[in-house]
């Protein structure tokens, strides 16, 4: 499968999605199915309903408005793009050009690196922030901002957030939010 990558250098969007809606909306697979047929910045556009002229996977934003799907890729999407905004900065502007121009034919799929306890605290603000515009139920969106935070901690086995009190995974994490 080519997502598969070493912790250390993140972990896709589109399988950190995947294991989301695989664990807390099952009913939500085939659309998600739908979505990873495309790359990531078209699921992004599908998502947000920006540029929908067709209606590729049969039925019309509205209805996917309040699922957990696009609270999920949405906000981490946002996450990842914002942190490597700032990794971006650090990075001579010739090099970022370079860059640029060599990935804009073949779209990498969107990564999120390993995070720090601040970033993974940002995440789930962005996560319930996300869920909160689109409808979601407040528990339902500390369900899935846990397990969006829970599934990037998982995946960076270095991080050195041990699921204590203070971890972002575990602290807010009532269902009332």
């Amino acid at each position: 499968m080519g997502s598969e990558t070493h912790p250390s250098q993140g972990r896709p969007v589109r399988d950190l999605v995947r294991e989301v809606v695989t664990k807390l909306a099952t009913d939500e697979l085939p659309l998600l199915e739908g979505l990873l047929e495309l790359d990531d910045a078209t699921a992004v556009r599908r998502l947000n309903g920006h540029g929908q002229r067709r209606e590729p996977l049969g039925f019309g934003v509205g209805e996917i408005a309040v699922l957990v799907t696009p609270v999920a890729w949405l906000a981490l999407d946002q996450a990842a793009r914002r942190i490597g905004d700032i990794a971006m900065e650090r990075a001579s502007r010739e090099s970022v050009g370079a860059l640029r121009r060599l990935f804009r034919r073949s779209r990498p799929p969107v990564m999120v690196p390993p995070l720090t306890r601040e970033q993974l605290a940002e995440v789930k603000r962005l996560v319930l922030e996300t869920a909160e515009q689109r409808g979601l139920a407040a528990a339902q969106a500390s369900e899935v901002a846990n397990a969006v935070v829970a599934g990037l901690i998982l995946a960076d086995p270095s991080s050195s957030n041990d699921g204590g009190p203070d971890s972002p995974a575990v602290a807010g994490s009532t269902p009332e939010g």
